[in-house]
């Protein structure tokens, strides 16, 4: 009985910190300049964070664009963090202008099956996490179907 619950607490993937691998991995800024991703936690440190990963070619993410600006509103006192898993700096920069995506913005250059990726244990774009006050994640994993847990998370947090 206890390997199942093992497997079943597994299976939903869900974790409540990063793994080392994932926090030592190198993103770029907007001005390209090289930045960790615990670095990236650090600056949100004490606030609750939303991170959605993401990239411009994807429609899925497109799709859920307005109701990530309906979280935003809705949420204001909420910290914004997009990963973007776009192949060229020049379609990353062009995405977050032509959906006016309020935020910090980072790029993973390697895109969704490389490092940083595999290290946050990406299979779906549009992905969302969410951070609490405390640091821990209280959503590892959601898409843009799951609109509903994330504002209830945000309320509830």
């Amino acid at each position: 009985m206890a390997a199942i619950i093992a497997v079943l607490a597994f299976s939903t993937g869900q974790k409540d910190k990063f793994s080392k691998r994932a926090l030592s991995k190198k993103l770029l800024n907007t001005d390209l300049k090289e930045i960790t991703f615990q670095d990236i936690l650090n600056k949100h440190a004490g606030r609750t964070t939303v991170i959605e990963v993401w990239a411009s070619w994807c429609g899925d993410c497109v799709k859920a664009m307005p109701k990530l600006k309906e979280l935003q509103a809705n949420n204001p006192d909420v910290d914004y963090v997009f990963i973007s898993m776009d192949k060229a700096a020049d379609k990353w920069k062009e995405g977050i202008e032509k959906h006016e995506l309020k935020g910090d913005h980072y790029w993973a250059t390697d895109g969704m099956k490389g490092a940083f990726g595999k290290a946050i244990d990406l299979d779906w774009i549009p992905r969302y996490i969410i951070i609490d006050k405390k640091g821990n994640i209280v959503i590892y994993r959601a898409i843009e179907t799951d609109f509903d847990k994330i504002n209830e998370t945000l309320k509830s947090i």
